[in-house]
């Protein structure tokens, strides 16, 4: 198998690129903005897979520069699918990831028919890139992942856990947190790895939701990792309780399961 991967140097990238064991020439390193560079990757290489990772991802940088956001992750997206459709010689299973952003709040399970809404401009620019993909599949076998929440020790602080994390681990005896009384559904980056490695040995076709299935309230995570560090909270509850969390069926009907049931049991046992 011949598989080419962008992103390779994100969170998700670095781990499934170790997991996949790919030569340097699979991995995409150039900027995906430009088209030459796509065009040459694609031309030299003749994939048979591509798994599209490159993006800028945390919300708050995404808003800060909604111009290069729009750039990187829509026009780097119909760069690479302009260039198999043009230049490839065969079919090319083409992975790429989009996310839970896509679809509004709601209190009901999200599945992979329901509406979309785009919560924020980066849920926006990946259900831009969505609709391209999957009108223009000359030569693609598209498949699409709406990843939820997930959890790396790799991620910064503009991730919920380790944002908490850092609030706990202050010299501060006594915290103040607001705004967490949302319902989320977290998976860990090996359980997405996983499923793309399955969606990818099945060349399975069409919109997957990556997610536990599980309703977890921020502030149970917040409770859970105090655990270690015992700090006294103070809470300022936010009026508006926001809920977002998906159906898993479709990816469970491939032949996957999520390692870690209890997700806070996961947090508990290593963070």
């Amino acid at each position: 198998m011949n598989i080419g991967l962008t992103g390779s140097t994100g969170i998700l990238g670095s781990l499934l690129n170790k997991k996949l064991n790919l030569k340097k020439k699979n991995l995409f390193l150039g900027k995906i903005e430009n088209f030459n560079h796509v065009i040459n990757w694609v031309k030299i290489n003749n994939f048979d897979y591509i798994i599209h990772l490159a993006a800028i991802v945390p919300i708050k940088i995404v808003t800060q520069n909604k111009q290069k956001a729009l750039i990187v992750n829509f026009e780097g997206t119909k760069n690479l699918v302009d260039a198999v459709n043009k230049y490839s010689k065969k079919k090319v299973w083409f992975f790429f990831t989009s996310t839970s952003h896509v679809y509004p709040f709601k209190s009901t399970v999200t599945n992979e028919l329901s509406r979309t809404k785009p919560l924020n401009y980066y849920g926006k620019t990946k259900l831009l890139s969505e609709k391209y993909i999957l009108g223009n599949t000359k030569k693609l076998i598209p498949c699409i992942s709406r990843i939820f929440s997930f959890t790396s020790h790799k991620q910064n602080n503009f991730f919920i856990v380790p944002k908490l994390i850092s609030k706990l681990r202050s010299s501060k005896k006594q915290i103040f947190i607001e705004n967490i009384n949302h319902i989320r559904d977290f998976v860990t980056v090996d359980d997405i790895c996983r499923a793309i490695k399955i969606l990818m040995k099945k060349k399975s076709k069409g919109i997957y939701n990556i997610c536990s299935g599980n309703k977890i309230n921020l502030k149970e995570i917040l409770f859970t990792l105090n655990k270690k560090y015992k700090k006294k909270i103070i809470l300022k509850d936010n009026k508006n309780k926001t809920i977002l969390f998906g159906s898993n069926a479709k990816l469970i009907k491939k032949g996957w399961k999520i390692s870690n049931k209890n997700y806070l049991n996961y947090l508990k046992d290593n963070f």
